[in-house]
């Protein structure tokens, strides 16, 4: 084959049908890894292995239009030279040994070299050509051109990208230089796409952390071609794997205005057509610039996914780069329902593949609204105490609340609940709560929705008598409870792996203050703090990470005084700890915080900002580097507000709790992943 007609007819494979339900589990995941297509071909017919790229630096014939050609004395290439076609942007990882010249037609070219097993940054301007290794008369050494990076601002072409189709909510994911995959947006901030676009190697292991992506990754939304202006474009700063299902979402560093897809509440049935939306490779283009749309239908149905099979196996399929695409049941015009997410295929009749099979399969999403949902919360659960039951709910990144949940009927009915406390864990939530038959009892809230049934502490931690409150809190990976009983706070610690350590009277430690009424917890620069108040006052203490503890401190001492003091709340941020306390029997509130030097700032009353009220109950978390304060009033209101990180307040809103029955007592709150 010459290198013409290699350079035309890249990746051709023969269509053969597959029946749909033909899916099994050994497919690849359909995640655009950058892999030169028909890398092999190449190398055999020039010498150059082109190893990966993101599309916009191909091979193409020194004969006709080229951006970049490249000299090397072990090319199979006539005159020793290998041209490339270069977009205004672009990428490519390669490996041509004993390459010496490189040259460049309209476009700026940084080019790493290995030199002598040095590694050199080349910058070959426009239009010109630069000599290394071997071309450098005063040093000749052997070079091996290592990767071609075209620098410049990316094209937009003026013009109408209006996408009427309805799958506006399509977007294409770049992840690092080489990976493209599909996406999905679901929320104003939030897309979701396929887990294994973002693991190292899913094929061995699909398993992402959460947090920030490893590699800087964008999402272009709304536009049906990339290289037209508007739409939607973002960087990813944050992800939520799902622990068992191919799926992530992932927030927008700028909420977007595109209507969202809406996710279907009705799983997809066997034999029913879709429509799969995505920018992975197709037939004739490794990585096409234009959405394509293709119609499926449903194959075999399973718990948690489905097969897809193309309507035409001659005309569309699943291939690389369409993992994370939206597979859509169409309800109206233009109107369309999320059924599931593009997870695996075996890329049949795809750019650079050989395989004539064209089966798919996609992650069903009808059964996965909680989690979606909790991972949109904006990390803020509250819990809600009110008679002898207890409720959890979550505050939306909107300002939105979720309804409240009763947490005996998710995690198991302990025969009532006379107080609680919550702390975040990475993406979960962990409740302790004191059950009216005396014992401390734990749970979880995964961050799919679920919980774990509630564990009796006391058989693990040892039991403790006339317990009256509790307070928890995340330190790392560890779960510190303070539980007051007796008047006494007492401490345990549960691990990561799930060990519980034998609670221990503090005041061993810290030195006595007489008998405590409540205590709040914070965790702090790696550190543990705990205020207690006895007497109406309160006093402060701090468990160091090597387990050390402080002797007790008198805040009023150093922040001011204050009334009686009858519910108090802690919560750390960055390394400033913040207290909220309730005095005089709940007609005043406080705040004041303790700076990274140890330093206390004054406490200042919050009547300007919570009003006039009588508060019965406060909880505080630091989530975002924002101070989240919960109240309950004597007249059955739930009060919240923010205090931002410049130290201003929100305006203080009243929720309306739904699905709590009964009148509030105690509110805790706390911050997830």
């Amino acid at each position: 084959m010459t290198m013409a007609a290699l350079a035309v007819t890249l990746g051709m494979p023969t269509t053969t049908a597959t029946a749909a339900g033909e899916t099994p589990p050994e497919a690849p995941y359909a995640v655009e890894d950058g892999t030169y297509p028909n890398r092999a071909d190449v190398l055999g017919l020039t010498g150059a292995d082109l190893i990966a790229g993101d599309g916009n630096i191909t091979f193409t014939s020194c004969a006709g239009p080229y951006q970049i050609k490249v000299w090397a004395v072990k090319l199979k290439t006539n005159e020793s030279r290998i041209c490339f076609a270069a977009d205004k942007t672009g990428y490519l990882k390669v490996n041509i040994p004993r390459a010496y010249r490189i040259e460049t037609v309209g476009r700026d070219v940084r080019a790493g070299v290995s030199i002598a097993n040095t590694t050199e940054d080349l910058t070959i301007a426009r239009n010109t050509s630069k000599g290394f290794g071997e071309a450098d008369l005063s040093d000749p050494k052997q070079a091996v051109l290592l990767e071609m990076r075209v620098t410049g601002a990316t094209p937009t072409t003026p013009g109408a990208s209006g996408d009427i189709t309805g799958l506006s909510f399509t977007g294409r994911l770049d992840i690092g230089d080489v990976k493209h995959c599909t996406a999905t947006l679901v929320d104003p901030q939030w897309v979701l796409s396929a887990k294994s676009c973002f693991a190292d190697k899913p094929a061995e292991s699909n398993t992402v952390a959460a947090g920030a992506p490893k590699e800087k990754t964008t999402v272009v939304l709304g536009r049906r071609h990339l290289g037209l202006m508007g739409g939607h474009t973002s960087e990813i700063v944050e992800l939520v794997p799902h622990p068992d299902r191919d799926l992530v979402m992932g927030r927008l560093a700028a909420p977007s205005t595109i209507p969202p897809a809406v996710a279907s509440a009705a799983g997809p049935a066997a034999g029913q057509k879709l429509t799969v939306a995505a920018f992975g490779r197709t037939e004739t283009e490794w990585v096409p610039a234009e959405r394509h749309d293709g119609a499926f239908t449903t194959g075999t149905v399973a718990s948690t996914g489905f097969d897809l099979a193309p309507q035409d196996p001659a005309a569309a399929s699943v291939c690389q780069g369409d993992a994370g695409a939206p597979a859509v049941r169409q309800v109206a015009v233009r109107e369309f329902e999320l059924v599931g997410i593009v997870s695996r295929a075996f890329n049949g009749n795809c750019q650079g593949g050989t395989e004539t099979r064209t089966g798919a399969s996609a992650v069903r999403v009808d059964d996965l609204s909680t989690w979606m949902l909790q991972t949109r919360s904006g990390k803020t659960s509250t819990l809600l105490q009110s008679g002898a039951n207890l409720y959890q709910g979550l505050r939306l990144a909107d300002g939105s609340w979720t309804g409240f949940t009763d947490v005996q009927s998710a995690a198991g009915d302990i025969g009532g609940i006379r107080t609680a406390t919550a702390a975040g864990i990475g993406s979960s939530t962990h409740v302790v709560a004191v059950g009216t038959d005396g014992r401390l009892h734990h749970t979880i809230r995964r961050i799919d929705g679920t919980w774990t049934q509630f564990g009796d502490i006391g058989e693990v931690a040892g039991v403790l008598g006339s317990l009256t409150q509790v307070s928890a809190v995340s330190v790392g990976n560890d779960l510190h409870v303070l539980a007051l009983a007796n008047g006494k706070v007492f401490h345990t610690l549960r691990n990561a792996s799930g060990h519980w350590s034998p609670f221990g009277d503090i005041s061993t430690v810290t030195g006595p203050i007489g008998a405590v009424t409540s205590l709040a917890t914070a965790s702090v620069g790696g550190q543990l703090q705990v205020s207690a108040v006895s007497n109406g006052k309160a006093f402060h203490t701090i468990r160091t990470a090597s387990g050390h503890w402080n002797g007790w401190g008198d805040i009023s001492q150093v922040a001011g005084a204050t009334g009686a003091i009858s519910s108090i709340a802690m919560a750390g941020i960055g390394a400033e700890a913040h207290i909220v306390v309730a005095t005089d029997g709940g007609t005043r509130q406080y705040h004041a915080l303790r700076t990274a030097t140890g330093h206390w700032e004054p406490f200042a009353e919050l009547k300007s900002i919570l009003g006039t009220v009588i508060v019965k109950s406060v909880g505080a978390a630091g989530v975002d580097g924002q101070l989240q304060l919960t109240a309950t009033t004597s007249t059955g209101k739930l009060l919240h507000t923010v205090r931002r990180a410049d130290r201003t307040w929100n305006p203080t809103t009243q929720i309306t709790p739904q699905g709590v029955a009964g009148t509030l007592a105690a509110t805790a709150v706390t911050g997830t992943l």
